[in-house]
């Protein structure tokens, strides 16, 4: 525990037999549990894990957990929070299938949890915060289980969720001054791309390691978005900012050192991964201005957006034609022509950066 409320790890694992053990053995003390997702393994992950969980039951290892959630009795004033409880209660069925091990060792400090199909990472993730989420856990953070993040930097990471009441913490690899030295080129360039992506679509224009699954977050952020439709893949970390925007989640980045050539080789393929995310962001873009800044609460910017894609939609095709007119045919471009070409592109600029600016400055109260 720290502060006095619940520490929980959720550490997604897929074919990690070779670095699960170092992942558990390293697990700093104040976490009260560890969520491993088996993410339908080929290997014998599974097996590793449940040994771990038999030697806590021969040493007679007992962890309890306190403050875990109860059920609410209805009354003529909390039918909402009853609806809330009842969704909670079927959304399972939204999730990958999965058993829990050893469901009723409820004071084991380890907690396997078993997928029946592979769902992938973010899937994991999402089964991960399930459990956390009806287990009433204050703060759950995310450890991948290739070993690849330092247990030493957990404590930082959950230290604002626990202590300042910030909903959503991030590592940050970009920032630490090894930045340019220890990660790979290609993942660095792949990492800022997707970053810059991500600050249009979530809306938290300062985040700039987007792709860190070094994450803490709190009780209350996981049950103020729908974490069943979280993207199963290795979108998922950018998927999480949009749906915490919409949810207006602060959040904070902390420093962290990057970790590579632990034993264990990334199974992310970046040619693969950002053709894939970018067009997820685009599709969280609209989805935030609309649900954000139109249903929940008009903002000036939504029309500012549209209306620069809109001025753009025609602008550049007229472009393109005075363009083609001039080199293939050798026309002699009228005036009125480019001064039309000129008035669309100068406005739709204008009502894009204006509403850049307005986005910024709607979101800084989230950034902590």
């Amino acid at each position: 525990m720290l502060n006095n409320k619940t520490v929980a790890v959720v550490v997604p694992a897929y074919n990690e037999e070779k670095q699960i053990a170092a992942v558990i053995e390293t697990m700093p003390d104040f976490v009260d549990r560890i969520v491993i997702v088996n993410d339908f393994s080929k290997d014998s992950t599974a097996e590793v894990v449940e040994k771990y969980i038999e030697k806590e039951k021969a040493l007679g290892l007992s962890f309890p957990l306190k403050n875990r959630a109860k059920a609410i009795e209805l009354t003529k004033y909390n039918r909402a929070e009853l609806v809330l409880q009842e969704q909670n209660e079927i959304e399972i069925d939204f999730f990958t299938k999965f058993e829990v091990a050893a469901e009723e060792e409820e004071q084991s400090r380890i907690v396997l949890i078993n997928h029946l199909q592979n769902g992938g990472v973010g899937a994991a993730i999402s089964t991960g915060y399930k459990w956390c989420k009806d287990n009433n856990i204050d703060c759950t953070a995310v450890m991948a289980g290739d070993g690849q993040m330092d247990p030493a930097e957990l404590e930082s990471i959950c230290k604002p969720v626990v202590f300042e009441g910030v909903d959503y913490v991030k590592g940050n690899r970009l920032i630490h001054r090894s930045a340019l030295l220890v990660i790979p080129k290609v993942r660095y360039l792949g990492n800022s791309i997707l970053s810059i992506l991500t600050k249009i679509a979530s809306g938290y224009w300062h985040v700039s390691d987007t792709q860190t699954g070094y994450t803490a977050i709190s009780n209350s952020a996981l049950n103020a978005i729908r974490i069943h439709e979280i993207y199963k893949s290795y979108g998922m970390p950018n998927d999480v900012l949009v749906k915490l925007n919409i949810a207006m989640c602060s959040l904070k980045e902390i420093p962290i050192k990057p970790v590579y050539d632990v034993g264990e080789k990334s199974k992310m393929k970046i040619k693969k991964v950002i053709p894939t995310v970018s067009m997820l962001l685009l599709r969280s873009f609209f989805k935030r201005l609309w649900l954000k800044y139109l249903f929940r609460d008009f903002h000036p910017l939504f029309l500012l957006y549209h209306l620069a894609l809109i001025l753009f939609f025609f602008a550049i095709p007229l472009g393109i034609n005075i363009l083609g007119a001039f080199i293939i045919d050798g026309q002699i471009v009228t005036n009125q022509s480019l001064m039309i070409f000129v008035f669309l592109m100068t406005s739709a600029f204008q009502s894009l950066l204006f509403a850049m600016w307005m986005d910024i400055q709607d979101n800084e109260r989230l950034y902590k």
